[in-house]
């Protein structure tokens, strides 16, 4: 099996500029991703962290690239602190008809140096889970502009 990447794309019945904000503020991030708490500033070179309720571990994440409508990007899951190998989350958003066409890919597994049975565990997981939240973001974020 290849652990490349995991690529989702789905299309959101809102602007660009909605789902961007969806993506890129904690306060709309918490609503799609499992109940999360960040302290995400979209702005390059931005340190964060992300954690979920009920877990004590918290992630730091790094900002990469920003531009709003069309882009946001972090690297989480680092090694050693923040300057080891980590992942990469692209959002690439493409207007489409009146919404938006949401392409996200995770990349960096491969870089990362696990062991073949933490690479397989590490990459099932984010599969799974990317599997609920995009699908997860689309909805929040029509549901926002849906709402009379």
């Amino acid at each position: 099996m290849e652990f490349g990447s995991i690529e989702r794309e789905i299309h959101v019945d809102a602007s660009p500029e909605v789902v961007f904000e969806v993506i890129s503020s904690p306060e709309h991030i918490r609503e799609w991703w499992n109940g999360a708490e960040s302290d995400l500033s979209p702005t390059p070179g931005a340190a964060a962290q992300v954690g979920w309720p009920g877990d004590d571990h918290v992630e730091p994440l790094t900002v990469v690239d920003v531009d709003p409508p069309r882009l946001f990007s972090f690297r989480w899951i680092f090694d050693e602190g923040t300057h080891g190998p980590s992942l990469l989350v692209t959002f690439e958003l493409v207007p489409s008809g009146a919404g938006t066409l949401l392409r996200m890919t995770e990349t960096g597994y491969r870089e990362k140096g696990w062991e073949i049975a933490t690479l397989e565990a590490a990459y099932a997981d984010h599969v799974e889970g990317w599997d609920r939240f995009v699908p997860a973001i689309a909805e929040y974020a029509a549901g926002l502009v849906s709402t009379p």
